[in-house]
This record gives structure tokens, sequence and C-alpha cells, in this order.
């Protein structure tokens, strides 16, 4: 897979090195080609891996077949595909319930398969949504870009904020839970709180508006745990309405909605925002 990666340097990297190292990640092995392949250059031309490089230079950056070998995944449908943003490197789109981030066995199509489809190339993961929860979810759309994403979602520089129909009645406005999430060792599905042997997760709450018997959240991660918004929630008795693995399937949906996404973009420094909308999420909120 031959492609070429053109950027208007933002940073204040002061060497090509240094520029391909810390701000661009690329591998040791990928940086040692594009030296002896004479496959970069800096405003058109040629340079050495000490050339000084100021912010506005034009850096132009080619990857072969043995830089990153080729993925071939299954293409699927792209009118699947609800796109909230797009460029060159990435893709932000919008995930509807029930349908998984990506496949897990050869033969599935998943969101993965769409949205590759849709982009008209191997799309990778940066991070994923249950199957049951709908909203925004980022795709690289290169190998190149994909670290850097990765990066990013663990220095908590992609801000992501979940909508929630819970059970019961907050008490407070605010609240942080940080109780530690690890396997349940019956039934390999779920996560439980595990103070002892789980992994550190930090869920931020917020309320938006009070039911009768419900209330609607907004939940920003600090940490990823997988299901660690259900967990949280679940273990403090306010379980997610529709969740069928940590509370009662009352509704056709789980009522989780990663309803905003946010970061600077990491080749531009462009502020990216986007909002996603759910009309099956929007139906199970109750009337006032």
């Amino acid at each position: 897979m031959t492609f070429t990666v053109k950027i208007q340097n933002p940073y204040s990297a002061e060497t090509v090195k240094e520029l391909l190292e810390d701000y661009l990640l690329i591998p040791r092995k990928i940086r040692h080609f594009l030296r002896i392949k004479k496959n970069i250059t800096i405003n058109g031309e040629t340079i050495n891996w000490q050339t000084p490089i100021k912010k506005g230079d034009l850096v132009e950056l080619t990857f072969e077949d043995d830089d990153y070998p080729q993925k071939d995944i299954s293409l699927g449908n792209q009118k699947y595909v609800d796109c909230l943003y797009e460029d060159e490197h990435l893709i932000i789109v919008n995930k509807a319930e029930g349908m998984k981030t990506h496949a897990n066995q050869p033969n599935e199509i998943a969101l993965l398969n769409h949205v590759s489809a849709y982009a008209g190339t191997t799309c990778y993961v940066v991070h994923r949504l249950d199957k049951e929860t709908s909203g925004a979810v980022v795709f690289a759309k290169n190998p190149f870009i994909l670290p850097i994403l990765n990066r990013m979602l663990e220095k908590k520089q992609i801000k992501r904020e979940y909508w929630a129909l819970v059970q019961g009645c907050f008490l407070k406005t605010r609240c942080t839970y940080t109780d530690k999430i690890g396997r349940d060792r019956h039934d390999p599905r779920k996560r439980i709180v595990n103070s002892q042997y789980g992994k550190k997760a930090i869920t931020q709450v917020t309320l938006l508006q009070h039911y009768a018997n419900s209330s609607l959240i907004k939940c920003h991660l600090q940490t990823g745990r997988t299901h660690q918004i259900r967990v949280h929630l679940a273990h403090h008795k306010h379980a997610i309405i529709g969740d069928p693995l940590y509370g009662q399937k009352i509704s056709p949906r789980l009522m989780l909605h990663a309803y905003q996404l946010s970061f600077t973009h990491p080749l531009t420094l462009e502020k990216i925002k986007v909002t996603a909308s759910s009309k099956t999420f929007k139906q199970g909120i109750p009337d006032k």
C-alpha cells in the first residue's frame, strides 16, 4: 500500500528527526526506510535527518508496501454510514445502536467494514462503542495516523461526552465515580467493580433532567474501561434503562448515546467538535 502524506507543519519541532519521532510517532524501522529511500521532502527538497524545520514548512512523506503492509477487510455498505466529519486522515461517524464497531468473526460485517466502503480505503478502529450504544466514534483512514490518535486517547486529549437515561433520581447534580473495574469471572461478557484487582476507572456524571422514575445524565470518561459507564451506574443503583447485562431490558434499546466528541486535530491543530443525534434515543426519553 503506497500512500503520501502532506503536512503543513504546525509544530515547533527543531529538526526532521524530532518531527518524525516526537510528533508523528513514526516507528524506527519506518523512519529508516523513509531516510534510505529518500521518501521524505521538506518544501519539495530532499533533506538531511538533522535539517532544521520551521512551522509552516510543507512536509511530504511517501510510504510504501514495506512500511505498512496492506490490511484487507471485506467492504460493507456505505449507506449505513452517517458521517459527522471526514478529511484525508480520519473519519468520525454516528454509529447506530445494535451494530458492532468491528467484527469479531471472519465473516462478520460491522461498522468498520461499512466505513471502509464509504471512505474507499481500509480504515482502522481508534476506539469502540458497545454494540448496544449509539453515537460518535473515530476511525483512522491510514495506518500512519493511527498511533497518533491512540496516544491522544491515552492522554485523554479526545473528549467524549455520553448521554444516558438511568433508573432513579440523582440526589447530586454532579458526582465522580472512581470504582475500579475488573472482569466478572462468572460471566465473560460482564465487568464488575473490583476494588482489589480491578483497573482504575473514572466517570464524571452531571445531571441534565429529572423525570418521575428516571434521570437524564451526561457522562465524561477519564478512562476507557470496557462497559465503564454501565458498570459504574449499575453499581451505584442507577442502571441504564434498557441495559440487558447490568439492569433490566425495559426499553427497546440501551439508553446510552455517545453524544459529543471533541479534540484538536493532530496534523492541523484545528479544533474538531461533532455532535451525534439519535432518533431512537430521543424517543426513549420521557416527556417532562
